[in-house]
């Protein structure tokens, strides 16, 4: 039988973590759920660990001292062997009635990762009360949507099953809550299957708040795309910031060609200065990105060789 990890970050949730190990341990009794306390200051740690003694759960307790739920999740993919592993929040948002579905989903579909969509039916908009959040998940899906050419239905869902090959070849860069954005564009530009399944979302319990600021991650959300643009779509994002200082450096010497047209003489000598430079900064913006699209595919490259060669037994075939 494949060896599963139900992989709990959890930061100040001393009010559901004991719900949602109970949840998990309830449902499959040989997996091993394994709690990241990231940094909390209330009674997470005590609790997990409570919870484990007292009802003998198969469970591991990580501390991970580095704030951010990415820190968290990547400590638990370093450290924690198994065939199949599942992320999921500790707040009680998502069950673990819908897990059977999703890991059957992983196996039938021969995919590389499977994705709780909360979407499906409206039940994250109803549920979620931060109805800035919800605006932002729909502006990054349509956003990754248009850039992959993909129809993902929740970009940002923290409810996911991976195979131990996607877990282990993929290197987590971000910090915080821009993790599952980061696993969704990674599985999408190096190939790997990637396959939603419907779930239930509830809101967090009464007396459980978010750790999310609206403002705050907002303007994350914002970084988010100009990020996306940049590192996974360098090609577009240099080619077009080279056409708009094309057409601006165009604008800018229109009065100086009617001043040498009319009167073969320039007159707005700065604009002539001001267009000039637009146009140099236009050709090499192109030609940044036509050098980094160059090397973003012997990336691809490389890392489609690495998959090939990836020969790392699962922990249920070693002796």
């Amino acid at each position: 039988m494949d060896k599963i990890a139900v992989i709990l970050p959890a930061y100040n949730e001393e009010l559901t973590i004991k719900d949602t190990i109970l949840d998990f341990a309830k449902k499959f009794t040989s997996a091993q759920i394994v709690v990241i306390n990231n940094n909390s200051s209330d009674r997470t740690e005590e609790i997990t660990r409570k919870t484990f003694k007292e009802f003998k759960i198969n469970g591991t307790l990580i501390n991970e001292k580095r704030q951010g739920k990415a820190f968290a999740v990547r400590t638990a993919f370093h450290e924690i062997e198994a065939d199949i592993y599942v992320m999921s929040d500790a707040d009680c948002t998502y069950q673990a009635s819908d897990l059977p579905n999703l890991i059957k989903a992983l196996s039938e579909n021969s995919a590389d990762m499977i994705v709780g969509d909360r979407h499906h039916s409206g039940a994250y908009k109803n549920e979620n009360k931060r109805k800035f959040h919800y605006f932002g998940n729909m502006l990054v899906k349509w956003f990754i949507n248009t850039l992959f050419q993909s129809k993902l239905n929740d970009i940002m869902s923290g409810y996911r099953v991976f195979t131990r090959r996607f877990v282990k070849t993929y290197p987590i860069l971000c910090k915080g809550f821009e993790l599952e954005t980061e696993m969704t564009l990674h599985a999408l530009d190096k190939g790997f299957k990637v396959i939603e399944e419907k779930i239930v979302y509830k809101d967090r319990p009464e007396g459980s708040f978010s750790k999310l600021s609206t403002f705050k991650d907002g303007i994350k959300v914002i970084k988010t795309i100009i990020w996306i643009f940049k590192f996974y779509k360098p090609f577009h994002f240099f080619g077009y910031l080279s056409a708009l200082l094309f057409f601006s450096g165009l604008l800018s010497a229109y009065p100086v060609f009617e001043d040498y047209y009319r009167e073969k003489y320039i007159y707005h000598v700065p604009l002539a200065i001001l267009s000039t430079g637009l146009m140099i900064t236009s050709l090499i913006s192109l030609s940044i990105g036509l050098i980094l699209d160059t090397s973003s595919r012997f990336h691809k490259f490389d890392f489609e060789l690495y998959l090939l060669n990836y020969k790392d037994k699962k922990p249920s075939e070693r002796k």
